[in-house]
């Protein structure tokens, strides 16, 4: 049965009261739910770059293949074709990392349309890209790049068109809400429950990550108000 919003504030407000009995009784629903949408998208990165403790990254292993795939993506991207690179339009709202770009491509010789391997370049590189001949797009050895920068994605061409450019991400993970409960900075109140997507075990592991945020931030405000507190005994 999956972890519903209930369940997961009370494992929440349990494993906190694991750590101090009384410290966080007060704990609020949108502490719980700014922790935990925060503990989403600060796992969600560091497993896709193999910050964790195996050093794997999104597809080192079968497993992590499952936790992330949830979040994959792909988006047939429209633009512009100029002279020497396409330009997307459509950069979705939703993207978190890159996975591939990829197209097909056709020229004056040759119009049946052939799949050609993107690789991903840094915009600063790309005229060094375009003067080099092992580098540069090209049509016979069906290789080409891609940049990406202010949230547009370019696919650089020479000597053939761009045909179907198709754009692979991984999207922000969903950001779970509470029935009720009132975000402090809009003041409005979330009309539905939304749960996190992720299977149970992740979901677990989330719950521990944004259980030692939170009582990070407590911490470091009781910390605060013990300072101030001495400081003004001291004056």
């Amino acid at each position: 049965m999956a972890i519903n919003n209930t369940t997961l504030q009370i494992k929440f407000k349990q494993r906190l009261n694991k750590l101090a009995s009384n410290d966080y009784d007060n704990i609020e629903c949108w502490q719980i739910v700014e922790a935990f949408n925060k503990a989403q998208v600060e796992w969600c990165r560091r497993n896709l770059h193999g910050n964790n403790m195996f050093k794997e990254g999104d597809e080192a292993s079968k497993r992590r293949i499952d936790d992330l795939q949830p979040l994959l993506n792909r988006l047939v991207l429209t633009g512009i074709n100029n002279a020497d690179h396409f330009e997307g339009n459509n950069f979705p709202g939703d993207y978190l990392e890159y996975k591939r770009v990829s197209i097909n491509a056709t020229n004056d010789c040759c119009t049946t349309e052939r799949s050609m391997t993107v690789y991903l370049a840094e915009e600063a590189n790309v005229d060094l890209i375009m003067r080099d001949p092992l580098k540069r797009p090209d049509f016979e050895w069906g290789e080409t790049f891609c940049t990406m920068q202010q949230n547009t994605v370019r696919i650089y061409h020479r000597d053939f068109n761009v045909v179907s450019p198709v754009l692979t991400y991984y999207r922000r993970p969903r950001m779970i809400e509470i029935m009720g409960c009132t975000d402090p900075y809009t003041q409005a109140a979330s009309a539905a429950d939304v749960t996190c997507e992720f299977k149970d075990d992740v979901v677990e592991l989330l719950i521990d990550e944004a259980v030692a945020i939170i009582a990070g931030d407590i911490d470091y405000v009781q910390q605060q108000m013990r300072g101030t507190q001495s400081s003004e005994r001291n004056n």
